[in-house]
């Protein structure tokens, strides 16, 4: 069996960063960017409308000469395939009936259940490949045919074929009568021996697979008709491609112009196989590289080439039995390098330059290549860059709020709102405990909303969603511990570390330092995720802990007989279940919000009812455990401590604005200018989460059009979190999940087979509507004063836990216990020694473990600077241990967007980031 190879296969990032092709430097029509997305990119549409660009037919096939053909758009359509067989009814009348269809995949129709199969890649079989090139060399090849009409090509293809000597002359009647036979559709009955001369019309039935070509006007078609004719002495085949596209009525089920036709028709023979045949020729025309070949060729040798070239790039397997799928998983890669074989640079094959060609193929490329905009590129000039930020984006203002007019939008809001409670609910009773209620959910709400607002009217990339996180978290922590010790009052402090940060901004911004991100790697990215994911779990289970501790099982508890301690009151003593009822709703809520997430991808019930239940996974966790711990009324657990209405957390200690000389003292002059040193720390934070998060966000595969502002974004969300700390608010950052999800919600997919992505509705309204809910949330204190702790400890191990999704340390770190032969299928493991591969993450663990002991430490505010250093270890020191391979497959940025599409995959896969 021959598998021809899909040219819409998505290669891995290290492949591509390897071989590091340049699409300007690779042959028009073999630079294998086929996809849709690719080449609308090349293409320089950002709407995803194809240009109708002259091909330049020279550098196509190195050596042989072809014509620029008139019309400018050949070759740049959307092919779309029909496969027609001759049948036969029960009254021993033929007609044509559909039998198989193609839009990049193959499409068969069962006639036994009388329904289309699933679109798939096809596979051929070795000899119908080669009886079709023998076939198209000795048969008739009709080139820019002009017939407007079935009977015109209908009457040149049997004089053809008739001069050619294929037919005999009394056999042309008969031939001719053939080819305008009745086609029928599946659930469309046909009067099978009617021939097309009647001029009936048969309503034709769009389909799944034609939903993925980009729109009517770019699509062509290639219509097939193959089978067996008895009175043909030998099989006679011609191949037709017309000067202009022609709508042949009733002959497609739907109705598109066809440029090819391709008959196939003679007696049964023991090497022929009709069908087969028609199969080879079917995939070849709906293969993009095959299917620019056909438009041109301009003689029956070039077309020959173009099936060789297609047989060099199939992969043959041997007729042996194959015990286990699995071992078909190694033809993935093997496919891979076959295909880059194919698309290499024109120097390799000895043709054309590739600067002699680019002219005459795309004559504005080279211009819009210079003219391309990098949000991350240096102006040189003093907010350079947030001009340019504001130039870029703010033009779009209008539309960011027409385009909110989309009930998709709606849909969003609901789903962000909760994605978004849910985790300011969780850190604010945390963040509660970590600082004694100086900051609680109160205050992490109110900022949430303020800040989410704001934000969403001013920033540059609106779908970035901003809250608390969990870097935050452990710094508020650290702080709060040093300012107790030190006798310094918290609230105060973060006042001057706010003025700090405002003016830290200001200066990076100012120097364009937004492009410092760049060298931001994922060896940095993923030990500092890891890290907050122990943290998570750690805590998770420390605070599990102080409850058995303060509860501990006894064998009796009569003394409670005497002294009070209901499920109400917080007991003096310790009180029975206390501790067992915490374990249990920690890890019931952790399960029933992890299992969610697995049943989102999974394969039960359908897709649309599967993702509402797995992305609502964590509020409904949170609701079955709290109404689990309201109907137990016997047992006592610790509750979310929320203030009534916009009260603060401490009302007899503080206010909502903090005096920068102190509350109860005077703060230490010292101190005032001391508190840079922990502003650097938060700024590190905050640009690490807010500017990676910008980057996954505004991926080009995403295809977003209206562009992203990382310097801008950066002085709101650190600016915002400065002035918020004049008010005893938390400062915030781009949260990288809830962002990635928003995007996602906000993605519209095409549909069909393989799902692509149309456009995103980059608008600020769904942003600001769910701050504003995030805001009235705090209206719902009788509720959240019923959430247990142990619920959102559980919630915090959930984060923990399914943050290490999507980090290679994390896997590299379990391949460690795995033989080799176990080992999966990355590019990390065949392309790097094993030992290799265990060195570099050995460094990893010994970075994590040295961050670890720091944070355990006193010197936990030092904790970003320690993290920091772990860039020029990488970019100085890793570089001259490992070959530039090694770092490419090992260090690569490979994480591909997810759109809940891949069973068992979501955005956490896609982040290495921290929630």
């Amino acid at each position: 069996m021959a598998s021809p190879l899909s040219q819409d296969e998505t290669f891995e990032e290290e492949d591509r960063q390897i071989t590091r092709l340049d699409p300007k430097a690779v042959q028009p029509g073999r630079s294998g960017a086929y996809d849709l997305e690719k080449r609308r990119q090349m293409e320089g549409d950002p709407e995803g409308h194809f240009h109708k660009i002259q091909l330049d037919t020279e550098s196509l096939n190195p050596g042989v000469n072809r014509k620029l053909f008139t019309n400018p758009g050949r070759g740049s359509h959307q092919s779309y395939v029909e496969l027609n067989e001759l049948k036969m009814d029960t009254t021993k009348e033929q007609f044509w009936q559909e039998t198989a269809r193609w839009v990049r995949f193959e499409e068969d129709f069962n006639e036994d259940v009388e329904h289309w199969d699933k679109p798939h890649v096809s596979y051929l079989t070795f000899s119908s490949l080669l009886e079709l090139r023998r076939t198209m060399d000795k048969g008739a090849v009709l080139l820019d045919l002009q017939e407007q009409s079935l009977v015109g090509i209908a009457s040149k293809v049997v004089d053809s074929m008739v001069k050619d000597g294929q037919v005999r002359e009394q056999d042309r009647a008969q031939l001719f009568r053939a080819l305008l036979l009745k086609h029928s559709h599946p659930k469309q009955p046909a009067s099978p021996s009617d021939p097309l001369l009647e001029g009936e019309h048969i309503e034709m039935e769009t389909f799944s697979v034609t939903q993925e070509r980009d729109s009517a006007e770019n699509a062509e078609a290639t219509v097939v008709l193959v089978g067996e004719a008895q009175f043909l002495e030998k099989p006679a085949m011609a191949f037709v491609r017309l000067k202009d596209p022609v709508v042949l009525e009733s002959v497609l089920e739907v109705e598109l112009p066809v440029r090819f036709l391709f008959v196939l028709l003679g007696p049964s023979l023991p090497h022929m196989e009709y069908h087969e045949i028609g199969r080879a020729i079917s995939t070849l025309m709906a293969d993009q590289e095959f299917n620019v070949a056909a438009y041109l060729a301009e003689s029956r040798s070039e077309l020959v080439t173009g099936i060789n070239e297609f047989l060099d790039c199939s992969i043959v397997i041997p007729p042996c039995e194959i015990q286990s799928e699995g071992w078909l998983r190694s033809i993935v890669q093997f496919q891979r390098q076959i295909l880059k074989s194919r698309f290499r640079p024109l120097e390799r094959q000895g043709g054309k330059q590739p600067s002699e060609t680019l002219g005459k193929v795309l004559p504005s490329k080279q211009q819009e290549a210079g003219d391309v905009d990098d949000p991350l590129r240096r102006t040189r000039r003093p907010f350079g860059g947030l001009v340019k930020d504001i130039k870029r984006r703010y033009p779009h203002y209008i539309s960011d709020i027409t385009d909110a007019l989309n009930p998709q939008v709606l849909a969003a809001v609901i789903f962000i709102y909760f994605a978004a409670l849910s985790p300011a609910v969780t850190f604010g009773g945390l963040l509660g405990e970590k600082t004694k209620n100086w900051m609680g959910v109160s205050e992490l709400l109110v900022s949430t909303a303020v800040q989410g607002v704001l934000f969403s009217l001013v920033g540059a990339q609106p779908l970035l969603v901003i809250g608390f996180s969990g870097p935050l978290l452990v710094f508020e922590e650290a702080f709060f511990g040093f300012c107790e010790s030190q006798g310094f009052e918290y609230i105060v402090g973060r006042v001057w570390i706010g003025f700090w940060l405002i003016l830290i901004v200001v200066v990076i911004v100012a120097f364009e330092g937004s492009f410092l991100v760049r060298f931001i790697s994922r060896f940095t990215q993923e030990i500092f995720s890891f890290l907050i994911s122990l943290i998570f779990i750690y805590e998770t289970f420390f605070k599990l802990f102080k409850i058995f501790a303060q509860h501990p099982l006894l064998k009796n508890y009569d003394y409670l007989n005497s002294t009070a301690g209901t499920a109400d009151s917080t007991p003096k003593v310790p009180h029975p279940n206390t501790a067992l009822l915490s374990l249990v709703l920690m890890i019931g809520t952790f399960f029933i919000a992890f299992f969610l997430r697995k049943f989102k991808n999974s394969m039960f019930l359908p897709g649309t009812i599967r993702r509402i239940i797995g992305d609502f996974g964590v509020p409904i966790s949170i609701l079955i455990m709290v109404l689990i711990d309201f109907f137990i009324t016997d047992t006592y657990t610790q509750k979310l401590s929320v203030p009534s209405g916009l009260s603060v957390s401490l009302e007899d200690q503080r206010g909502w604005f903090i005096s920068p000389m102190g509350l109860e003292k005077d703060f230490p002059i010292w101190m005032m200018f001391a508190s840079v040193v922990p502003a650097m720390l938060v700024f590190i934070l905050i640009f690490l989460e807010s500017q990676i998060t910008t980057l996954i966000v505004s991926k080009p595969e995403r295809k977003m059009v209206k562009g992203s502002g990382f310097h801008l974004d950066l002085l709101l969300v650190v600016g915002m979190g400065g002035v918020a700390a004049l008010f005893g608010l938390p400062w915030l950052s781009a949260a990288t999940v809830r962002s990635v999800t928003h995007a996602n919600a906000l993605t519209v997919m095409s549909k069909g087979a393989k799902p692509e992505i149309e456009k995103v509705l980059e608008q600020r309204i769904s942003g600001m509507l769910v701050a504003i809910l995030v805001g009235l949330s705090i209206l719902m204190e009788p509720i959240l004063k019923l959430i247990p702790l142990a619920v959102l400890f559980g919630i915090f191990l959930y984060m923990g836990v399914t943050s290490l999704n999507g980090i290679q340390l994390f896997d590299r770190m379990l391949l460690l216990l795995v033989p080799p032969k176990y080992h999966p299928d990355e590019a990390y493991i065949h392309r790097v020694k094993t030992w290799r591969m265990h060195m570099f993450t050995l460094i990893q663990i010994v970075c994590l473990v040295l961050l670890w002991v720091i944070k355990s430490t006193p010197a936990s505010l030092a904790l970003p600077f320690i993290l920091i250093l772990t860039i020029p270890l990488r970019r100085f020191l890793l570089t001259r241990l490992f070959t530039e391979l090694e770092i490419k497959c090992l260090d690569a940025d490979d994480a591909k967007v997810q759109f809940d599409e891949t069973l068992g995959e979501d955005v956490y896969d896609e982040t290495q980031m921290p929630v």
